[in-house]
């Protein structure tokens, strides 16, 4: 998790659907935050435009979330390898969908802190 901006941005890959008009491109996050996402996807997305945005949690190979679709707008759009990284504000959510936003990083955050803290005391009382 980074803190450098006005919303702590976790890093995390999900699934992601970008549904713009006339267009869907799938891809995966770099890191989501409560003011938007970055992400990766085949296909350029042209900036500025309003989009609706599905996410998914990654729990293992075979299983995944279901989607939390969020109103968004593409910020910016670049060429990264032979693929894109787009950046998606979030436009303004209804309380509903900010309560599941917020699970949904509330989930980010305690997976992220949990699987570190056991690591840490594991290899502690190995090596201690």
């Amino acid at each position: 998790m980074t803190v450098d901006r006005e919303h702590p941005r976790y890093a995390h890959e999900a699934v992601v659907t970008v549904h713009a008009v006339g267009a869907v491109h799938q891809g995966r996050t770099t890191n989501v935050s409560r003011g938007g996402l970055c992400a990766d996807l085949a296909e350029a997305v042209p900036v500025g435009i309003d989009i609706e945005v599905d996410v998914q949690l990654i729990f293992d190979e075979a299983t995944q979330s279901e989607a939390l679709r969020l109103p968004g707008r593409i910020v910016w759009c670049t060429t990264v390898d032979d693929a894109f990284q787009v950046g998606v504000s979030f436009r303004r959510l209804t309380p509903e969908l900010t309560q599941y936003l917020t699970i949904f990083l509330r989930y980010l955050q305690d997976g992220t802190k949990t699987s570190r803290s056991k690591r840490e005391s594991t290899l502690d009382k190995r090596f201690g």
